[in-house]
Order: structure tokens, then sequence, then C-alpha cells
């Protein structure tokens, strides 16, 4: 059976978005970047507000953004944390963590201390944080077992991980695999020895999971 001309037309838009997606990231440019990373409608199917909701975010506490990128997150994170908090901006483009600081002291965002992370390790400064916050990193990191058996160290009793990533219903991040499978964190996390807290499924395209050490 051929394609008929819709089908045809709902592959060419995906092709051509997917084009400009690769274009955009290969420029360099950090204002194309920022605008790569925000995805497309991403209010939408991220739902921002909802997913700090289920955080539970107390007045106060210390959190680290890993992969903050243009600082969808980080920003509403530093609401939530308040003025008496504290929100590490963690990213390993220079150029964005800039963008990031820039945009944080024009709006006085005084609790969001930007890091230039290593790929194999966040660099943060303390060993007293609440909750390692992560979305749309994930697949990206290399040796994960091992990353996130050292994030331990930061973490302060009580401390939490929190990791959102796509799944196998996001097509673009699916044709670019850029996903992992909900599963393949939870055994992966598993073996970097924490358990799980907490798994939401109000994120079509995206897996919601958090995490705690494993006690001895």
């Amino acid at each position: 059976m051929k394609p008929s001309v819709f089908s045809r037309s709902v592959v060419r838009s995906n092709t051509t978005a997917l084009t400009l997606v690769l274009a955009l990231l290969a420029a360099g440019c950090t204002t194309l970047k920022q605008c790569a990373y925000e995805g497309f409608n991403r209010d939408q199917w991220q739902q921002p507000e909802r997913v700090i909701e289920a955080l539970q975010i107390r007045p106060g506490e210390r959190i680290a953004d890993l992969g903050s990128g243009s600082g969808y997150f980080t920003f509403r994170l530093a609401k939530a944390a308040g003025p008496n908090g504290k929100v590490y901006a963690v990213d390993i483009d220079r150029d964005l963590n800039e963008a990031l600081a820039a945009r944080a002291k024009k709006e006085s965002f005084a609790n969001i201390e930007v890091i230039l992370a290593k790929p194999d390790d966040p660099l943060l400064p303390s060993a007293d944080v609440d909750l390692i916050f992560t979305s749309n990193t994930y697949h990206h990191l290399q040796d994960r077992v091992r990353y996130f058996a050292n994030l331990k160290k930061y973490l302060r009793p009580g401390g939490r991980i929190a990791i959102i990533d796509f799944n196998q219903k996001a097509w673009l991040e699916g044709l670019l695999r850029h996903y992992t499978p909900s599963d393949l964190i939870q055994r992966e996390m598993e073996q970097a020895g924490y358990v799980v807290g907490r798994e939401f499924d109000f994120l079509e395209k995206q897996s919601f999971l958090v995490f705690a050490p494993r006690q001895p």
C-alpha cells in the first residue's frame, strides 16, 4: 500500500522539525541552543507547575538542577526554594551557563549559583543538597551507574534524586535515541545504590522517578 498524501506530509513535517533541531544545536549560538533545548510547546507537554508541585519542595531547601541548560526548571526551582534556599544550576555548556547567570542577575535571583560541571561530576560545592533534579539529561550521561553512585556524597541525610527523561512515546527523541526506558533508569539507579521512592505518570512522553539512597 502506498503512503497517503497526508502521511507523506507528516513525514516531511517531522523530518523538517528534526533537521531544524539538529541545525540549531550545530550552530553553536547560545540563543539558538536555548530555543532548541526549550523544545516545541514545552509548557504543554512538560507541565512544569505540576512537576514542581509533585516535588514538594520546602522553603530553604538546597537543590541542584543537573543539565540546567537555559534555566527552564532552574528559575521555577528557585522560586519554590525561596530566598533562604539555594539552587545550583549545573551544566557543562559554558555559554548557556553565562546566559543563565546573566538572567538570574537581571531578574534578581540571588539564590541561584551557576556551576560549570565536568561530564563525570557536577562539582557541587557542598554535601548538604536536599534534592538533585535532572530533566531530559539522563540519556546524555556516560557511565550513569558510576555517575549517580558518586552523587551520594553531595546529598544530605534524607536527600533525594528526581529524574525526568523521555520515553519511547516521544517521536523526535526516539528518532534521535534521546530517551531512556523507565525500567532501565530504575535498574541503573538500583545498581548505583538507590531505591525508588515515588513514580509519577502524568507526563505523557516522559518518565518521572524519585529515588533515595539505599540505607545500609
